[in-house]
């Protein structure tokens, strides 16, 4: 299933997160199945599946990661390969999560072992430093991807230049690679920013 000719959205790396909102409520309020509920059981049906097909290809496109592990795949014909190696742009940051996370583990299991009221208010006092650190954290991770949005919006360009779809050469004139290295650092710092607001949420508990 093509998510962007579904939605009749434009086929490129960066979409505007409220214009996809408004599009997708528009063309799901139209197909809802409440519409239909007196209408014959074959209307209805199709009716469900309309409003469920526009429901994943809205989840699909609003999330950066998945919009465009889903773009990699209609213009190569595969999805894009999985490589376990931390992409050079992000390296740097991946010790700094690491460190991090660890430490919020250890400040997580020390707390949860502890039951004299005393210790705990200790601990209370230790778990909010830490939580600040982790959450310093997260603003980086947050920046990296602000940063790679640039490069998403950049990168339209070349997909509204592009000969249209089904063209021959259409792959040869897009920035492919390109755009699969930036997928690849947006799904490690995505993974990254929801491991450190699942330890930030643990210790502000």
């Amino acid at each position: 299933m093509d998510c962007f000719a579904l939605l009749e959205e434009p086929r490129r790396p960066w979409l505007d997160p409220e214009p996809l909102r408004q599009n997708y409520l528009s063309r799901s309020a139209a197909t809802h199945p409440d519409h239909f509920h007196s209408a014959a059981a074959e209307t209805r049906d199709e009716a469900s599946a309309a409003t469920a097909a526009l429901n994943t290809a809205y989840n699909k496109l609003r999330e950066t990661r998945d919009r465009l592990a889903h773009l990699l795949e209609l213009e190569l014909g595969r999805r894009p390969a999985e490589i376990q190696a931390v992409p050079p742009g992000v390296s740097d940051l991946f010790f700094q999560v690491a460190k991090a996370c660890q430490e919020a583990d250890r400040c997580i299991a020390d707390r949860a072992a502890i039951t004299s009221p005393l210790l705990k208010v200790q601990m209370f006092e230790r778990s909010l430093s830490v939580a600040e650190r982790v959450s310093e954290v997260q603003s980086k991770v947050g920046q990296g991807l602000a940063a790679l949005e640039v490069v998403l919006k950049s990168l339209n360009e070349s997909w509204e230049n592009a000969p249209a779809i089904g063209s021959p050469g259409r792959a040869e004139s897009l920035p492919l690679g390109q755009l699969e290295e930036v997928y690849r650092a947006v799904s490690y710092l995505a993974r990254w920013r929801a491991q450190l607001q699942e330890r930030f949420v643990q210790l502000s508990m």
